[in-house]
């Protein structure tokens, strides 16, 4: 396994769980040095086949687990309409509403801090008597990317990169 200092994210995880007497397992680590590694979000099975290749007796349930403790730590997202998780890269932040721009080409996920948004929903919810316990802001569209391709004229002789979405298997949580 190697050492969290090679990312300050990882580093930062561990002190954090240290201030909150909270436990960050070798696996626990490992699941969120493997995310770190990720560019978006992964599928619970696709961490899985990762995770394997350090760990060959891993089973879905190491996964469930880690994702488990990962989430309730706030260290990680969990992408509603695509079953798959996320890094947060704003974990140190108390609380934080986010929204994720999501590619439907190359399914790219971006996280940014959306100030305001928990007003305007807190503000929704309240009109109708809801009580809100969380919330995921998702946008689907083309990263820019993407957006290139999809307006090119003629995608089959074009110079742009043509990515195709990879299939993932998705774990049911």
């Amino acid at each position: 396994m190697k050492t969290t200092t090679e990312h300050p994210l990882l580093s930062r995880a561990e002190k954090l769980c240290e201030q909150r007497n909270v436990r960050l397992t070798p696996q626990r680590l490992e699941v969120l040095r493997l995310m770190s590694q990720e560019n978006g979000a992964i599928s619970a099975y696709d961490l899985l086949d990762l995770l394997r290749q350090s760990e060959p007796q891993a089973k879905p349930t190491t996964i469930y687990r880690a994702l488990d403790f990962l989430l309730e730590q706030g260290f990680v997202h969990r992408v509603e309409s695509t079953n798959s998780f996320v890094l947060c890269h704003h974990f140190s932040e108390l609380s934080h509403a986010s929204v994720f721009f999501i590619c439907d080409r190359c399914g790219q996920v971006t996280e940014q801090i959306a100030q305001g948004i928990d007003e305007i929903l807190q503000h929704m919810a309240s009109s109708d008597d809801f009580t809100l316990s969380h919330n995921v802001v998702e946008a689907h569209g083309f990263c820019p990317k993407c957006s290139e391709v999809k307006a090119c004229q003629y995608p089959n002789v074009c110079t742009h990169d043509h990515k195709v979405i990879k299939n993932t298997k998705s774990l049911s949580l």
